[in-house]
């Protein structure tokens, strides 16, 4: 079949447009290509170099976000022990079986000297009724508050459901001396009968181990004791 003199320029005609669109096409995949290696490669060496949201810092002191009064603050509690920084009796740790006559602790031994003479004085007195006075916690160092706080935080679920069982670190009378936690349900409920007479008195309703010096109460008797830490003028600091 011949074809048309009419149409064979026609054919001619199309195979240079046919390939400058290709060439076009290949021309422009290269360059998107190329373009898009480079971003690649400038995002890749920014985010390389660039310190990522959140990261750690090994050096950094470990920290723990406790959970403030309002859902929008957080209070960082260091965790003493986390790495390396162990709590222990010199901080004021204390095993269990201590009595306030032990000289080997300083949990007992730094506690203020008019509180621990009025602890010794009245153990002695106890001891006729049968009764010894243990000494769960006394004096503690900053540390130790600060990781007896973060675990009461983890313990409650918040910072400040804990801070009626714990002071917060900085403001608790333990870590000026001024306070002991007597162990035992005997002593506790003779210091609660007797502990007046030598100005021992239960600070905290919600704690009946806890005992402060208040001179005054020997004449006039304890004073009204808190609901619990957070109603103390002392822990609003």
């Amino acid at each position: 079949m011949r074809f048309h003199s009419s149409a064979r320029p026609a054919v001619r005609r199309t195979r240079p447009v046919v390939m400058t669109a290709v060439v076009v096409t290949l021309a422009t995949a290269g360059i998107v290509a190329v373009l898009g290696r480079e971003s690649l490669i400038g995002f890749s060496s920014t985010t390389s170099t660039r310190a990522k949201p959140g990261a750690l810092d090994p050096a950094a002191p470990l920290t723990t976000t406790v959970l403030h009064e309002r859902s929008d603050e957080h209070l960082p509690v260091r965790v003493p022990g986390s790495r390396g920084d162990v709590v222990d009796s010199a901080d004021g740790k204390l095993p269990d079986g201590v009595t306030v006559f032990d000289e080997r602790y300083p949990g007992v031994t730094r506690l203020d000297p008019a509180l621990l003479g009025a602890l010794r004085d009245a153990a002695t007195d106890a001891r006729s009724d049968g009764v010894t006075f243990y000494v769960n916690s006394g004096w503690r160092s900053r540390g130790y508050q600060e990781q007896l706080f973060a675990e009461a935080v983890a313990k409650y679920g918040s910072a400040r459901v804990a801070a009626r069982w714990v002071a917060r670190p900085g403001t608790s009378v333990h870590e000026a001396g001024e306070a002991v936690d007597v162990g035992g349900a005997p002593a506790d409920g003779w210091l609660a009968e007797h502990g007046a007479a030598y100005g021992l008195c239960r600070t905290y309703r919600n704690e009946s181990w806890h005992f402060e010096l208040r001179l005054s109460a020997i004449d006039h008797g304890c004073p009204a004791p808190y609901a619990d830490p957070t109603h103390d003028p002392r822990m609003q600091q």
